[in-house]
């Protein structure tokens, strides 16, 4: 049996993939490219993989993804069908994302945004505080991401409110699920942090309709996928003063194309898709954690729902 690791990434980062999962998985056979091998090849291993990559390995059994959005792969249209695919939950990728969205929470709760531009002014133009437990902050999506992202900012006393399409329970944490829930939440969020999965349901989130029901002068934080997001209307929302300040780390077309509205407006924070990257060290033995599993038989963590699309 052979694995073959699949990554439309540079050439760095995909030696540096092949490394850490080559000791990780010591022993194994790990190809990186089918040619030759298509009747061999039983687990693939992919970042990202060009569509058609994983069509005509007849013996693949297993799919097993280094990035936790799976979106790009479920839109293949040769992906085959009924093949397990597993999404990469990364203890460390989890933790740094709780760090990015904590600095965003206190950089919008402080005003440091705000500081920021004065500095480039050369003005000294203190503002009053206002403390943690005043500020609501909605966290949109608790998988792994999400409940580690609303227990740190819990942590730091933050009136933390948990969303996600389906009742799930965080303790310590309030939660709610539903549209009508959404809505009200929205209302009543300072802050607002989208971790969601890009889903049919979620494309277009926020949208003008949305955007107009959140709570006058909140901020908004997508560190989930640029989809959710409709740019021009959140622009518009910046524009009018609706909303005060936006930390995007995700966009429609990445990179950013020069010349794009975000990138010099004042109301708007860019980060280039770096608020968590996957760490090869942690996720390679992540991998070899389900290869064990899956050849033993036993339930597979984090498993896709290709009808839910995470």
């Amino acid at each position: 049996m052979s694995l073959l690791l699949a990554c439309d990434v540079g050439a760095d980062e995909a030696e540096t993939w092949r490394a850490a999962l080559s000791a990780a998985l010591s022993g194994e056979h790990l190809l990186t490219s089918s040619q030759g091998a298509a009747d061999d090849i039983e687990v693939a291993i992919v970042a990202n993989p060009r569509p058609g990559t994983l069509a005509g390995l007849p013996r693949l059994r297993l799919i097993q993804s280094l990035w936790a959005g799976v979106d790009r792969l479920l839109a293949d249209p040769t992906l085959p069908a009924g093949v397990p695919i597993v999404r990469m939950v990364d203890p460390a990728m989890s933790a740094a994302m709780a760090e990015t969205a904590l600095w965003a929470v206190l950089a919008l709760h402080r005003g440091f945004f705000r500081y920021a531009r004065l500095q480039g002014e050369g003005r000294w133009a203190p503002h009053g505080q206002r403390r943690a437990d005043e500020l609501v902050v909605a966290v949109l999506g608790l998988g792994q991401m999400g409940r580690g992202t609303s227990l740190r900012l819990a942590a730091q006393g933050y009136r933390v409110r948990g969303w996600s399409t389906r009742p799930t329970a965080i303790e310590g944490i309030e939660t709610h699920a539903g549209e009508a829930a959404l809505d009200t939440l929205l209302a009543q969020a300072d802050i607002v942090l989208n971790l969601l999965p890009l889903t049919p349901a979620t494309r277009g989130l926020f949208d003008a309709a949305r955007l107009a029901r959140m709570k006058p002068g909140a901020g908004l934080v997508n560190l989930a996928r640029g989809e959710h997001v409709v740019e021009a209307d959140l622009l518009a929302a910046l524009d009018a003063g609706r909303l005060r300040h936006a930390v995007l780390d995700v966009f429609q077309t990445e990179p950013l194309p020069a010349g794009h509205a975000f990138w010099s407006h004042p109301r708007v924070t860019v980060l280039p898709h770096a608020a968590a990257q996957t760490d090869p060290r942690s996720a390679a033995g992540v991998v070899a954690a389900n290869l064990q599993a899956w050849r033993a038989g036993r339930p597979l963590a984090n498993l896709v729902d290709r009808q839910r699309g995470y």
